[in-house]
């Protein structure tokens, strides 16, 4: 089957289940912006030729989000109007999905508007999509804006409008290049669509024009230049569509070479995040989103509104003949009329008449393809003779070296001054397409060869191009509109027809949001007007006789339960109850029963079980059987609307908690966490109605009444594991309806911090559910093993005790804690908790506070550097942090409350290196500059310049030397006490990136954006090595003894031979850049971290294997820090772990198959919302500190709260 040039119809906008940007549910009220979902698609969603729309596509289609509207379009008002914009989506192999969208005001559907109570009349944003993998961007805006003028028509149409997209999604094939042009109609409007030959220039179906509009000349240049030399570039505009047009137009420009990185030319707005990524990037990002907030450290950023380019890194200028040749070209092209004002109007045969045909006409196609001549005129002249300079050995694949000579022979320019052409013939685009022409044929089609022959032999550029062909014409049939039966008019966005399961679920998400809003209004799932409908069957049946067969089943369901019940609880030790025919038959009962009399059945058998003396005492295996049943039934009465039955669950499980002795490790109130119920307000205000009826102390005063049921949900919300914060704004929202004093708030809210700490204190903190995923069936007993979704068990005794008075079913008890809790909360100064001798709760984690920007770099003090003959010296431990704010703070952790030792002044520009020594800190900046500074005095002693570029790395050496690297590719050594430069040691042909030096044998390596690893030997003065092997950046380097090791933006990490020069091993498991690399002298083990996540072990014996791999952290890995017994991990998600490896046997990493032990995970704090930049680990305190955009360190202590 031939393929199609539109591969979906796709429609988005409000789904059945609405919820905030920020993960609020339900409807809000205007001015917030809402979730986009995808709601209707052709081909359907069970169609098999094609893979499915991406998941992220309703989020990049409508970026600012769903807005509701309380009127839909204004011709008075041009912000109602629709919007028509191309986005252009990148999947994870570089493949490119072309999508046209135009976004409208549509009518809220009325399912919708009544289950959420929306007021009637309301609109939302809509957006309707063509998708497809061909860049005809006119052809997919012109078929999708004859769709939309086809649904909106004030005329009634011929047929129904998804069967008019289901055939032209259908019929309409991708046209032969160069060969066919497919004709096609939408009702009276005929549409073409064609492709230019392979041989040619790219398919680019858009306009140069808003390009050349936008941006002066030099500005284009400019933005032209940084995307060769792979900057960080970020387009600014108040106009999706501009957008997305000059990011492509660029992207062409740049032809026969690719962007090789991240590509988003439309960011969805609450992705702004994404511009601290430290990788080359091209993004879009709308002016209305705010950035001042970021820091924008060396991106480009280019504003089209205002054509205005900044950034804070120098972007080299192309150097001359090739500038003058591109700038003058371009003039006379968009301004011929002043480039030839002192011309005469003649042709003496010799003047070229190249721009005659263009200047005088508006723009069209013509300019954009002299525009693109221009630029592969320019690579011409920029790379002349380059083939005669691609090596393709195993080594290298093209003499950089040798090209750049002999351009400055034939230039008169020195080598030093070319750094534009440097930087450009080590980007990954320039390494790619000498692979591509390399390694296929693509060379006998490469337009840039055959231009600069062409130009060789002084023929017509126009030569290499394929000459025009007529194209054959095919037409598509059009649709037949007698068989479409009677015209139809739309008053809205037609939904398509829904399946019956599509059409179930959205009536279940429907009813589960109906019935929690009428649940304030007391309707029982057990009256009449909800049992009505059981059974058509009992419409003969009498009223007296119906409610008789009624009283009949549910006893009958309710001794089945029992009996079902009783045997589930006394299965032999070697039955799976979860496999049991008891379980299954209750599972049955529960899910089949649509009156919800098995659910609520099941949960009354277990509340009388307990009554009747049960200790609820349960297996493993029967922990779990009993949790997936009571989750069921709290998810099947969520979905009928029995909110009886979901509170009765919720207090059964409490009930549990407190009289089961084998709860120390877990409980089964813990895990009914994941459901969605408890994150409605609605129904905590439906169950506080609850406990205020069937309270037994109605006699009491109002206030007192309403704080003791206030009490009663905040114990059941810690049990749950909600957040404190959730919990008080619930709980806060209550008291303030039922009009509560503030003297009793601030008691309730001391409560619930209170019960909170001690929860915590004990279990650990819970994973809410919007924080992380859940992975099916957790263990009730965790044992030794890691899991990334769960913390471990850490508490005290009192902890224990407290908790459990807290679920008490006895008044009298709960009345008792509540006492203390007052004493507790009105005592200003009590450092123990009342009657327990315990001290009070410390936090394990802690946030210094100083910084007023993002922190840039973060050292930590370690024993080897400030160790002397008295032994270890007081500043051993301490944390060093840089800012962008240009100034270096140092941090005692010993001193809780009170961390902030000193801040150290003298930069100018954000902090990138710190080291430091016995009595010294040095640190490096973008301001070119290395400031020595004294540890104890904090003075300044020395400022050391010699940079030409950002100082990226320092290390102090004994005898009062410092060595520093910076972008400039230069290693230089300082003496300190002369305040001189005594030796450039080595220079990288790129910006070093990582460092690493070994003051037993001197011997130093450096390695950073040429790939290749440099190693000197400073004691020598001579360069030893040069590792080549890597294709990409290298971003850090470890050596110990011979070995040394580097990671990549490859995705690979090598094993070097320091003596040898060989690389040894290529260590290549990661779908990520290696962002760090150590080593393990002990076991000759090798650990990993990268951009992807993962950190993974490998042992070094008879070959390099990877023997581990901890999936713990969901972003990049910043830092792997291992010592004799610990190891200590941070990554960019703010998450950190801590492993040991047993003293008692020394060995490789845990695994089948590998005779070791190695190292075993050992603690992990709570993690928080945070960008982390940087990491630092002390392991012989077991201390871990990551510093944020924020300007925040979190220091977290594994030794507390143990």
């Amino acid at each position: 089957m031939a393929s199609q040039i539109f591969e979906y119809f796709v429609v988005c906008g409000i789904g059945p289940e609405i919820q905030t940007l920020d993960g609020v549910k339900g409807f809000q009220g205007t001015g917030i912006m809402y979730m986009p979902s995808l709601l209707d698609q052709f081909p359907p969603s069970n169609h098999s030729l094609y893979p499915p729309p991406p998941p992220q596509l309703p989020t990049c289609v409508l970026p600012a989000g769903v807005e509701f509207h309380p009127s839909g379009l204004d011709p008075n008002d041009t912000s109602t109007y629709p919007r028509s914009y191309p986005i252009v989506l990148t999947e994870g192999d570089g493949s490119k999905i072309y999508v046209s969208c135009i976004a409208f005001r549509d009518p809220v559907c009325e399912d919708v508007t009544l289950a959420y109570r929306i007021p009637t009349n309301y609109f939302a944003d809509k957006c309707i999509c063509l998708v497809s993998r061909s860049p005809s961007f006119q052809v997919l805006r012109d078929a999708l804006e004859e769709l939309f003028i086809f649904c909106f028509s004030p005329n009634s149409t011929s047929m129904p409008l998804w069967e008019v997209i289901a055939h032209m999604v259908s019929n309409v094939s991708l046209p032969t290049p160069g060969k066919d042009r497919i004709l096609f109609a939408i009702e009276n409007c005929l549409l073409s669509v064609e492709a230019p030959p392979k041989e040619g220039l790219p398919h680019a179906d858009i306009s140069f024009q808003p390009l050349v509009q936008c941006l002066d000349v030099d500005n284009l240049i400019r933005l032209f230049t940084a995307v060769l030399l792979e900057r960080r570039i970020l387009l600014r505009s108040n106009k999706y569509a501009l957008l997305t047009l000059v990011s492509e137009a660029i992207c062409h420009l740049i032809y026969p070479f690719r962007w090789q990185h991240v590509y988003i030319p439309l960011l969805f707005f609450s992705g702004a995040d994404y511009i601290d990524a430290p990788t080359p990037y091209m993004m879009g990002l709308h002016s209305g989103v705010d950035t001042s907030g970021l820091t924008l450290d060396g991106v480009v950023v280019v504003d089209l509104e205002y054509n205005c380019i900044t950034t804070s890194e120098d972007i080299p200028s192309i150097p001359d003949p090739e500038l003058s040749f591109l700038r003058n070209e371009i003039l006379k092209l968009l301004h011929p009329n002043v480039v030839g004002i002192d011309h005469i109007k003649i042709n003496l045969g010799g003047m070229s008449g190249q721009y005659a045909k263009t200047g005088n006409r508006k723009w069209g196609e013509e300019h954009d393809f002299q525009l693109r001549l221009i630029f592969l005129k320019f690579f011409a002249l920029l790379l002349s003779g380059y083939r005669n300079f691609i090596e393709n050995s195993a080594n290298n694949i093209f003499n950089s070296q040798a090209f750049m000579k002999k351009r400055s022979r034939s230039t008169n320019q020195s080598v030093e001054s070319m750094v534009m052409i440097a930087q450009f013939l080590d980007s990954q685009g320039f390494l790619d397409y000498l692979e591509r022409c390399i390694n296929s044929d693509e060379s006998n089609c490469n337009l840039l060869n055959k231009l600069q022959d062409a130009a060789g032999r002084g023929q017509d550029p126009m030569i290499i191009f394929p000459s025009a062909v007529e194209p054959e014409i095919i037409t598509v049939s059009a649709l037949d509109k007698e068989a479409a039966g009677e015209k139809c008019h739309y008053d809205r966005f037609p939904a398509n027809i829904r399946t019956k399961e599509q059409e179930e679920k959205r009536r279940s998400i429907l009813s589960v949001v109906a019935g929690a809003l009428d649940y304030s209004s007391k309707q029982s799932p057990s009256s009449p007007s909800m049992l009505g409908h059981i059974d058509s069957n009992e419409d003969t049946l009498s009223p007296r006789e119906r409610a008789a067969e009624r009283e009949r089943m549910v006893l009958d369901i309710q001794v089945k339960l029992q009996g079902l019940w009783l045997r589930l609880l006394n299965l032999g030790a070697t039955e799976d109850p979860l496999s049991s025919f008891e379980y299954g038959t209750i599972l049955a009962l529960i899910e089949s029963d649509a009156e919800g009399i098995g659910g609520s059945g099941f949960v009354e058998c277990i509340r009388e079980h307990i009554h009747s003396g049960w200790q609820c005492r349960l297996t493993d295996e029967q922990f779990v059987a009993v949790k997936e049943l009571l989750k069921t039934a709290i998810n099947r009465a969520a979905s009928r609307n029995d909110m009886i039955t979901v509170s009765d669950a919720l207090e059964v499980s409490a009930e549990m908690y407190r009289r089961d002795p084998n709860s120390v490790p877990d409980y089964i109130q813990h895990h009914l966490l994941s459901l969605a119920i408890w994150e409605d307000l609605r129904f905590w205000d439906g169950y506080f109605e609850h406990l205020m009826e069937h309270s037994s102390n109605k006699m009491t005063n109002y206030v007192t009444l309403v704080s003791a049921q206030l009490v009663v949900m905040a114990t059941h919300m810690v049990g749950l594991g909600l957040p404190d914060g959730e919990s008080w704004n619930i709980i806060e929202t209550i008291a303030e309806k039922n009009n509560l004093g503030y003297k009793q708030l601030i008691k309730i809210r001391g409560f619930l911090s209170h019960i909170h700490q001690l929860r915590v204190g004990y279990w650990g903190l819970s994973v809410w559910k919007s924080q992380a995923p859940s992975y099916g069936l957790p263990s009730p007993r965790p044992q030794d093993t890691y899991d990334e979704s769960q913390q471990q068990a850490e508490g005290s005794g009192v902890g224990r005790s407290w908790v459990q008075s807290m679920f008490s079913r006895d008044r009298s008890i709960r009345a008792n804690s509540f006492a203390r809790v007052r004493k507790w909360a009105s005592d200003s100064d009590a450092s123990e908790l009342p009657g327990t001798g315990q001290k009070k709760i410390q936090s394990s984690v802690r946030m210094l506070r100083g910084h007023s920007g993002a922190i840039t770099a973060l050292h930590c003090v370690s024993r080897r550097e400030v160790w002397d003959l008295v032994g270890d010296r007081e500043d051993a431990g301490f944390f060093i942090s840089g800012s962008v704010d240009c100034t270096v703070k140092i941090w005692d952790p010993t001193l809780r409350g009170s961390e902030l030792r000193a801040t150290l002044k003298g930069h100018s520009r954000p902090i990138r290196a710190i080291n430091s020594d016995r009595c010294k800190v040095v640190s490096g900046s973008d301001d070119q500059s290395v400031i020595v500074w004294d540890k104890q005095t904090c003075q300044l002693l020395e400022e050391l310049k010699g940079h030409d570029s950002s100082v990226s790395c320092v290390r102090m050496l004994s005898g009062e030397r410092v060595l520093t690297a910076a972008h400039d590719g230069a290693v230089k050594m300082w003496d300190v006490r002369t305040d001189t430069c005594v030796a450039t040691v080595g220079r990288c042909s790129s910006a070093v990136l990582c460092m690493e030096y070994d003051d037993s044998t001197g011997i130093l390596a450096a390695a950073g954006r040429d790939v290749a690893a440099n190693v000197w030997d400073i004691r020598a003065g001579r360069q030893m090595q040069k590792l080549l092997g890597h294709t990409k950046w290298i971003r850090s380097i470890r050596m110990a003894g011979d070995i040394i090791l580097t990671g990549s933006d490859d995705w690979t990490a090598r094993l070097w031979s320091v003596s040898r020069g060989t690389c040894d091993a290529v260590l290549a498991c990661h779908a990520g850049s290696i962002l760090c690399v150590e080593y393990s002298p002990s076991d000759r083990g090798i650990i990993t971290g990268s951009a992807d996540g993962h950190v993974k072990f490998w042992e070094n014996e008879e070959a390099v294997r990877c023997v581990k791999n901890i999936t713990a952290h969901s972003g990049s890995i910043l830092s792997v820090n291992a010592g004799e017994h610990w190891l200590g991990i941070g990554a960019a998600d703010n998450s950190m772990s801590l492993f040991y490896r047993p003293q008692e046997r020394l060995g490789g990493f845990s695994n089948s198959g590998s005779k070791m032990p190695g190292w075993q995970f050992y603690r992990a704090p709570q993690k928080s919302v945070a960008v982390i930049r940087c990491v630092a680990s002390d392991l012989d305190r077991k201390r871990i500190c990551g510093g944020g955009r924020n300007g925040v360190l979190r220091l977290w202590d594994a030794t507390i709260n143990i």
